[in-house]
């Protein structure tokens, strides 16, 4: 008869291990993705805003010295990511295979200009630098006009502030929700051991030797769990990373390893700190407290 309640409660216990390492776990991986996507939130934004196209369209009557200087000259300008010049029969090929017609079989010539595609580094994405550099482009005489998405441009630079604001607003939603999540867990492994917790008080064992072991198995429980998060943070950053390959997310490997240390560390002072309280709580209630 003993034998059978120990081992169930040998069984209830482990059950509450792993519930407790699971809980970790989980709670850890999430709030890894959530940093990961705050280390490489303007990285992405960046990458969208790199998009944009500056179109400088050329006259027919545009020596190829000026273009390749203008070419050139925007290579080097510090605001420039990269550019491509986009020759009218380019232009025509290009539409053809969109469309799937030749549609110079129906117009008899080709009505498109030369151009210069320009894509600008992103803090340049602005409506303000691109109005600077349409104006600068339309001073030369051989360029007939500069277009861009200038609402695309305004609706980015919005949505970018407006979803930076509510990453931070939900990244400290969900450490408040971490945090109450472990210790509750914490809590409901420390309960079933109350009436040890208190039977060791009863024989006269300081409350800081009650709370060690307690403290150290938590804190065990805490390091596996938050090892099983940074494996599953891992995983995710590797396709991540080989299916986004143009984000380059392991780019910078010391601020991924920070991150890594950072969610193990969390790991061991949320489970250290909940325990402490916890096994606080058991010390300061009475033994009839202890049956409610």
């Amino acid at each position: 008869m003993s034998s059978s309640f120990e081992k169930h409660q040998k069984r209830r216990l482990i059950s509450s291990y792993f519930s407790v390492v699971l809980s970790i776990a989980l709670v850890l991986f999430l709030l890894g993705l959530l940093g990961m996507l705050i280390l490489n939130a303007k990285k992405v934004s960046d990458h969208f805003k790199e998009q944009v196209v500056v179109t400088i369209y050329l006259k027919d009557n545009a020596k190829d010295v000026e273009t390749k200087q203008l070419e050139k000259s925007l290579a080097m300008a510090d605001y420039v990511k990269s550019t491509e010049y986009v020759s009218k029969e380019q232009a025509a090929e290009f539409m053809k295979v969109e469309n799937g017609e030749d549609f110079m079989d129906f117009v008899g010539y080709n009505p498109l200009q030369n151009s210069i595609d320009v894509h600008l580094k992103a803090d340049f994405v602005t409506s303000e630098h691109l109005e600077k550099i349409s104006a600068e482009a339309l001073n030369k005489n051989f360029v007939e006009e500069v277009t861009y998405d200038n609402d695309l441009v305004n609706l980015m630079n919005d949505n970018v502030k407006k979803i930076s604001f509510w990453v931070l607003v939900i990244s400290a939603i969900f450490t408040l929700i971490a945090v109450l999540l472990i210790n509750s867990s914490i809590r409901l492994a420390v309960y079933s051991k109350r009436f040890t917790i208190k039977t060791m008080q009863m024989v006269g064992a300081t409350k800081q030797f009650i709370r060690r072991p307690f403290v150290w198995k938590s804190v065990r429980l805490g390091m596996v769990g938050a090892f099983l998060a940074l494996i599953g943070m891992a995983i995710v950053l590797y396709y991540l990373n080989k299916t986004f390959t143009e984000l380059e997310l392991l780019s910078n490997p010391i601020l991924m390893v920070l991150l890594f240390v950072f969610v193990f560390t969390l790991g061991i002072i949320i489970t250290w700190i909940s325990t402490h309280f916890a096994t606080q709580r058991f010390l300061n209630l009475k033994t009839d407290d202890l049956y409610y």
